[in-house]
């Protein structure tokens, strides 16, 4: 199984996303340190209920929490765009 396969198939398990898409962009990061050592740089981005009622930090500690082995193995960096459901989400409306 591929990084990103095993990116999907982690996040899918925990957060049931109604969208996820994972975009390996390591081709723009030639010669960087952490390309060369193998990691990979990966932009992410996910809709999911899991992250009703919670902050941008909150959903970035989530996934890098959620993918923490693969952070020491396999993935220098990750741009993280994570969002609740719109439909579902109105931050004016929150109590």
């Amino acid at each position: 199984m591929n990084r990103i396969n095993r990116i999907q198939t982690r996040l899918k398990t925990l957060f049931n996303p109604e969208h996820l898409e994972i975009i390996d962009e390591s081709h723009l990061h030639k010669g960087h340190i952490g390309a060369r050592d193998g990691k990979g740089h990966y932009r992410l981005n996910m809709i999911s209920a899991r992250f009703l009622k919670t902050t941008p930090i909150e959903r970035h500690r989530m996934i890098f929490s959620a993918l923490e082995e693969m952070m020491k193995t396999d993935i220098h960096a990750l741009t993280i765009n994570a969002t609740p459901p719109i439909k579902l989400y109105n931050p004016e409306k929150e109590d």
